[in-house]
């Protein structure tokens, strides 16, 4: 590039300059002081330009770097959220479950189903932790950055509806104890005032 412009330079001052050193008879005989003050502009200009262009490069370079890093983040924090998400289902299950099912107002024929709808969640969650480590540590199916953000990201809303749904269960289970909790009160309560 630089080349091109100083050819092009140097073609325009050797125009110029044969113009300008021409002494015919009735031409007048030019100062060579602005041809030489054409050429600095001239010069001036093509390393500004290249100047230029070697910032449009940067700049380019720049943004895909910056374009890289943002779905890096963007893939870490999914994962980020993702391990805080079941890491919250692991707390459930040691403790909230644990409860529930020593509670006497559960029925030992609702224990069973008490466990499947709990396993069923748990089983989703290492699944999506599965799935997660193939994505991460291989090419799976030779997809971009970008493309892989998108699935985690997908995979960051199931974790949270997984974190709801134990959450909602957790509590429907809370709610039948309290309420035969109460029931075994009222049936059971001293009478004769």
């Amino acid at each position: 590039m630089k080349t091109k412009i100083r050819i092009l330079i140097m073609t325009v001052a050797l125009m110029l300059f044969m113009s300008g050193s021409a002494t015919a008879q009735g031409m007048p005989v030019y100062d060579n002081t602005n041809f030489i003050s054409l050429v600095k502009q001239l010069l001036e200009s093509g390393k500004q330009t290249a100047e230029m262009i070697k910032s449009v490069k940067f700049l380019k370079d720049a943004k895909e770097a910056i374009e890289k890093v943002s779905s890096v983040v963007q893939q870490l924090r999914a994962v980020e959220e993702i391990a805080q998400n079941n890491q919250r289902l692991i707390n459930v299950m040691q403790n909230d479950l644990q409860d529930i099912l020593n509670s006497p107002y559960i029925k030992p024929e609702e224990i069973d189903k008490v466990m499947g709808s709990f396993e069923t969640i748990v089983q989703n969650s290492l699944d999506t932790v599965d799935f997660i480590d193939e994505v991460l540590s291989s090419d799976y199916l030779k997809m971009s950055d970008a493309e892989r953000a998108e699935i985690l990201k997908a995979k960051e809303l199931e974790s949270k509806q997984m974190v709801a749904n134990i959450t909602t269960k957790t509590k429907r289970y809370r709610d039948i104890i309290s309420f035969r909790k109460m029931q075994d009160k009222v049936n059971n309560r001293e009478t004769g005032y």
